[in-house]
């Protein structure tokens, strides 16, 4: 049996939401081709799976049937503007948000019955930004805090770890589970200011949920020094101290340098490492459960390379990816340290840490 489940179809192509729109269905079919044609694709250890469109009532889990009805009217009438912002819907956007969902909730279902150890969801739309009432941030439904749900309704699990490393805050998921202790969500993000407005170090939860929300949002241009320094100081320790029960990961692979939409300056060659330690957590906490989920990476000429190294250290292969590291100005640096430092001294309140 593989190892690790790729879900993907073909449908996720059928959202356009325009001509020159980051979140374009070539970003997609750049990891796909690099799984095909690339260095894993002679591996076992990996296979694709196809996913199944997902109810109404899987949505509602999360959404408000009335955005739900909105999402499907915008697209039946040709598609359309779903915020203030640029989260665009064509046609077939509406099946295809579904699907993602769907998508999502057959790698959960795929690593709870033990089929696979672990998934990768290759899905769009992505979802995080996306809160009960709206779409933001090219999101139309949140594809990971519905499984989250999911999870916690059908198999009854108590402690559920959403890592979050895309380099946006994911202002939605974090909305979703502001007040619950069930579901510890971690988050390293570039500076939220400017977007999504949420994710800053004192937003630590409320009621059941105080403490259970861990907010790391790092300086412009912060590089792998510093983001890595605040996975192992501060991610880590924690995940450890909860002991979920499943890992699920919010992909977003823009951190990278090249990226066009975000500011992290991170390299490839940090993703590996991040996979590698979140690998090992799922190994040593949850019995390898791990399911990762696609968000945002917008990098035409790195996001298939950033994809399959994650990819290959859930498989247990190996890829050599060859990238340089940016060395972060000074001040940026004693910025992202000194920010470690604000939020561990915020984090102790909850958890030990050194």
């Amino acid at each position: 049996m593989s190892k690790t489940a790729i879900i993907f179809s073909p449908k996720y192509y059928q959202h356009n939401p325009s001509r020159g729109h980051p979140e374009s269905a070539k970003r997609l079919s750049l990891i796909i081709n690099e799984l095909k044609r690339g260095k894993l694709s002679k591996s076992r250890n990996w296979q694709f799976v196809e996913p199944e469109k997902a109810r109404i009532e899987d949505v509602e889990l999360v959404h408000d049937r009335t955005y739900i009805e909105f999402v499907e009217s915008i697209c039946k009438s040709g598609g359309g503007l779903l915020d203030s912002g640029d989260t665009l819907a064509s046609p077939k956007s509406f099946e295809v948000a579904l699907y993602a969902v769907g998508g999502t909730l057959k790698a959960v279902n795929l690593v709870m019955a033990k089929k696979f150890e672990n998934a990768f969801a290759l899905v769009r739309p992505p979802g995080h930004h996306a809160g009960k009432f709206r779409a933001y941030g090219f999101c139309i439904f949140n594809n990971i805090a519905i499984a989250a749900k999911y999870l916690l309704k059908k198999f009854r699990l108590k402690r559920i770890l959403i890592l979050d490393i895309d380099a946006h805050h994911g202002n939605g998921t974090q909305e979703t589970f502001y007040e619950t202790n069930k579901v510890l969500y971690v988050s390293l993000h570039q500076d939220p200011r400017d977007f999504p407005g949420t994710g800053f170090i004192d937003e630590v939860g409320e009621g059941e949920g105080l403490g259970y929300k861990v907010n790391v949002p790092l300086p412009y241009r912060t590089g792998d020094q510093v983001y890595l320094k605040a996975v192992k100081e501060i991610a880590t320790p924690i995940i450890y101290q909860y002991k979920p029960q499943i890992i699920l990961v919010s992909a977003g692979l823009d951190g990278h340098y090249t990226d066009p939409v975000a500011s992290l300056y991170l390299s490839a060659l940090c993703y590996q490492k991040v996979y590698g330690t979140i690998v090992n957590l799922a190994s040593e906490i949850c019995e390898g459960r791990l399911v990762s989920v696609l968000e945002g990476g917008y990098s035409l000429s790195f996001i298939g390379k950033i994809a399959a190294t994650a990819i290959a250290k859930m498989s247990g292969n190996f890829y050599a990816v060859a990238d340089k590291i940016l060395t972060p100005k000074k001040r940026v640096r004693m910025q992202g340290e000194n920010l470690i430092k604000e939020a561990k001294k915020v984090q102790r309140a909850f958890w030990n840490m050194d």
